[in-house]
């Protein structure tokens, strides 16, 4: 797989924005205004130009709500520290893990069904980038792109 940089839309898309907190728990009231609109590009990528969006196959990092069709926005200009969530080069196949440099570095799956990957094993690891989003789509009526 050849990763490859999306173009970014020059003309910023707004995107209407209700700024009240919507509960998670109890009902509460909502506003019936909006208070502006929201770019979500200019909102979750700091680094355009090495921002890439990846799809994700399989379930290995389910526990974290990374699943099978997932899409990552993935930057590759931080580095990869304790615990961050890194897209991963192991001897040329791109896998999605946790990075864990202590007590043992591994990559770390986030589903007991998944063994974690030694570090020391991995002939040819690469950190590629670190994941900044995660989207998943709720309703079936959504293009999956």
């Amino acid at each position: 797989m050849k990763l490859h940089p999306l173009v970014w839309p020059a003309k910023p898309v707004s995107i209407p924005f209700y700024s009240d907190l919507i509960s998670a728990g109890f009902p509460s009231p909502a506003a019936d205004y909006i208070d502006s609109g929201i770019d979500l590009v200019s909102h979750l990528i700091a680094h355009p130009s090495s921002t890439y969006v990846l799809r994700v196959a399989g379930d290995s990092m389910r526990d974290v709500g990374i699943l099978d069709g997932s899409l990552l926005l993935v930057d590759f200009s931080i580095k990869a520290q304790h615990n961050d969530i890194v897209v991963a080069n192991l001897a040329g196949e791109f896998t999605v893990k946790r990075l864990v440099t202590y007590p043992v570095a591994q990559l770390r799956a986030e589903n007991p069904n998944y063994p974690a990957i030694p570090i020391y094993d991995a002939d040819g690891l690469e950190i590629v980038g670190v994941v900044i989003c995660v989207i998943n789509t709720l309703h079936r009526n959504v293009r999956a792109g």
